[in-house]
């Protein structure tokens, strides 16, 4: 049964997508907001805040992931946990870029989290996805991406579904790391993505309420 527009409604109170950018492998330097990893991402976030749907861009406050510390994750973990703190019932969407999809591979594993959905993911190898097996993973690849790997992202998604979960890749053709190439392409498939996941919240908790 598709669940109506009220049930739509009462589901999507509570869905959050907690936009997450990219970065650099090494740096200390301070995070800026004029930054073109933050930037990148604001078209998304504005998009889908016209779309209806509540989104938060993440602020870390170096630019690096700095090898071991790891440093994004912590400032991620915080938005995440703001999220939650203002609405416990808040079903959260992880949207991340390069960098900000391997921040999103670290926190997926939380209860709040209801659905990934990385660009160009930067996951060089030993990258652990912390997926559960009810939280669905798309992942957005250039097939041209010369900073991250397509075939790495693919390579992970593949395993991933051999063992049950729920991830699927998808190339765009041509693009590449920074989305400056097919951009009505990049910002069509994430908005697609972002309502096949709300249409299955929806569907879950009117199941429950039944």
């Amino acid at each position: 049964m598709t669940p109506n527009r009220r049930q739509q409604q009462d589901g999507d109170q509570h869905l959050v997508v907690l936009v997450l950018p990219g970065g650099k492998v090494s740096s200390h330097r301070p995070a800026r907001a004029w930054h073109l990893s933050n930037l990148r991402m604001r078209p998304f976030t504005a998009q889908l805040r016209r779309s209806g749907v509540k989104a938060v861009q993440a602020r870390y406050r170096v630019r690096g992931w700095n090898g071991a510390e790891r440093s994004p994750v912590a400032d991620a973990r915080a938005a995440l946990d703001a999220i939650t703190k203002r609405n416990s019932q808040a079903q959260v969407i992880l949207l991340g870029h390069s960098m900000g999809g391997r921040v999103a591979a670290d926190l997926c594993g939380d209860p709040a989290v209801v659905g990934v959905v990385a660009l160009a993911p930067w996951w060089p190898d030993g990258t652990s996805v912390n997926l559960r097996s009810d939280t669905p993973l798309v992942v957005l690849h250039g097939t041209a991406d010369s900073w991250t790997d397509p075939a790495a992202s693919r390579r992970k998604v593949d395993g991933l579904q051999k063992s049950g979960k729920c991830a699927e890749w998808i190339g765009i053709d041509g693009a590449g790391h920074f989305m400056f190439r097919r951009v009505a392409t990049w910002h069509r498939l994430v908005a697609e993505a972002v309502a096949e996941i709300r249409r299955g919240v929806t569907a879950t908790k009117t199941g429950e309420r039944r």
